[in-house]
């Protein structure tokens, strides 16, 4: 009710004509989720105290029968620790926190007090082993600690004492391993941390129907807030999107042994960026990517799950949270840990979902500029923020007083801005986009502003 009352205010400030604040009221238009992006890996991480749930969904593309994925993770996981998610929970956590396109509507200049030109400006950020197997794997330092079947999942936990046996091992037993791939299991093993490898059923596969492989879930303790990348860099031949949805009671999560950037938001863009916004983010995000040497994190939404403003998709119900994996109750921060590994708290009927704060953390990676795996802290900053882009309508209606005059006067210079906001985000042309937006612009600059936008154009 808290979201539909606010709504309703902000279209009732529209329609009454009545300036609106410039906070986040508008009307929803699209979203640039993570479809947008090719190879494109989510990890959903719910994390209190030292207690920990990771859920992974990776955009696998080839034939299932091939599908492996081995995880270092802290310790010998319990049957009881993994379990299999459903895959709209990710789903529903990229379209709760993905960046958005809204719009706003000019009122009639001539029956409101106060017209585009001085209302506040909006921040301008620039932007499974046989028993034949077993002998050779004493002979190489592996040890299988345990074996389990999760859903459609083969699952075993492995320890290992060199890289080059571990390597060894896993090609022996059927796992395609890339070549190198030793030197990037070397310093899991020296943190003497174990091995989860999951491989697909083929039988449960396809006696249940499934069409796409569904995330697995692990929860563990570990004083460690980290995820390991370096192994997801083994098959990839160019550079790899990861989104991570951080799931905290305290506020803001970031990487800390990389920069944590905002992605650039708040800016008005042409209005014909409504048909083409998903091409305008991906050009957006490379340029702003490059700016920054290719080695940043950057925060695309932070914000409460008990509200949203403007919501590309609705919060997520306490039910879709548990299956997330958040597991802590209405009650302060875990600040210690205790308990066993499955000592994890029941969840609440009453659970608040003010307590649940996520961030979305988009990084763009290759071996060479990620040469470490992300370190992560939350924060007590419990600042919104989101990744949202205005288009603002004019108004087209006649005009018959002076302040609808000098309101067509200034919409000149306002698309001019959008032009050029437009082709410093995305490096377009500037001469491209003022032709899609119509508009006549050696009328409206002046001769000195001509010289320059011919010279820098």
């Amino acid at each position: 009710m808290k979201i539909i009352s606010f709504f309703l205010a902000c279209l009732l400030s529209l329609f009454c004509f009545i300036p609106p604040a410039w906070a986040f009221c508008g009307f929803y238009v699209s979203k640039a989720d993570a479809t947008l992006y090719n190879q494109a890996s989510q990890v959903a991480i719910a994390r209190d105290g030292d207690k920990t749930v990771v859920t992974m969904a990776n955009d696998y593309q080839g034939e299932i029968k091939d599908f492996a994925i081995v995880v270092p993770v802290p310790t010998v996981l319990t049957k009881e620790q993994i379990r299999v998610a459903k895959p709209q929970i990710i789903q529903r956590l990229d379209a709760f926190s993905a960046p958005r396109l809204v719009e706003y509507f000019d009122a009639n200049p001539c029956e409101e007090r106060v017209f585009w030109e001085s209302r506040p400006q909006l921040a301008t950020s620039p932007v499974a082993p046989t028993s034949s197997s077993r002998p050779s794997t004493q002979n190489l330092g592996v040890t299988v600690e345990a074996r389990y079947n999760v859903g459609e999942y083969d699952i075993l936990i492995l320890s290992a004492k060199e890289s080059d046996g571990l390597a060894t091992w896993l090609h022996q037993n059927g796992y395609k391993m890339p070549r190198g791939a030793n030197t990037l299991l070397k310093p899991y093993i020296r943190q003497k941390m174990k091995f989860f490898v999951a491989k697909v059923n083929l039988e449960k596969f396809t006696t249940n129907g499934y069409e796409f492989l569904r995330p697995l879930q692990i929860s563990y303790e570990s004083s460690q807030f980290m995820l390991p990348i370096r192994l997801g860099m083994m098959n990839a031949n160019q550079a790899q999107d990861l989104i991570v949805y951080i799931l905290s009671p305290q506020g803001q999560a970031e990487v800390t042994n990389y920069r944590t950037v905002k992605i650039p938001s708040n800016l008005n863009l042409p209005v014909y960026i409504k048909s083409e916004f998903k091409d305008f983010y991906k050009s957006m995000f490379q340029t702003v990517y490059t700016k920054e040497d290719r080695k940043v994190a950057f925060l695309e939404y932070a914000w409460d799950m008990g509200s949203c403003d403007p919501c590309s998709a609705e919060p997520l119900s306490p039910e879709e949270l548990k299956e997330a994996g958040v597991f802590w109750l209405n009650q302060p921060p875990v600040t210690t840990p205790g308990g066993n590994q499955n000592s994890f708290p029941s969840f609440p009927p009453n659970f608040n979902q003010n307590n649940v704060y996520i961030s979305r953390l988009h990084v763009r990676y290759t071996r060479d500029k990620f040469p470490e795996d992300l370190i992560f802290q939350t924060t007590s900053n419990q600042e919104n923020f989101q990744g949202r882009y205005i288009l603002q309508h004019p108004f087209t209606g006649k005009v018959t007083c002076a302040a609808g005059r000098r309101y067509k006067q200034t919409l000149r210079r306002r698309f001019e801005q959008e032009a050029q906001t437009l082709a410093k985000l995305t490096n377009w042309s500037i001469n491209d986009i003022r032709k899609k937006m119509k508009i006549d612009h050696q009328v409206s600059l002046s001769w000195w502003q001509r010289l320059l936008a011919w010279l820098f154009s």
